[in-house]
């Protein structure tokens, strides 16, 4: 398991939780109803790019260690 950076972008997370509902162990939702990372490492990473994508409004952004975005997939 590489060590992930992940990112919620709080002005375009709506608070669907579908983040929380596919990896509980990495997100959850805070006071105001936006999604934000309580454990990085609280999954395997195919789950916590699933939840990414699981997002509606893209609004997790994941980075693995040699700094290569996973999710979204970066612009070309």
């Amino acid at each position: 398991m590489a060590k992930l950076s992940i990112t919620v972008n709080k002005t375009r997370c709506i608070g669907s939780g579908d983040c929380v509902e596919t990896a509980p162990a990495v997100f959850q939702l805070d006071d105001e109803g936006k999604s934000e990372v309580v454990n990085a490492s609280g999954a395997d990473d195919s789950i916590i790019v699933s939840a990414a994508r699981s997002c509606p409004v893209k609004a997790i952004t994941v980075v693995d260690e040699a700094g290569v975005q996973l999710f979204p997939p970066p612009k070309k």
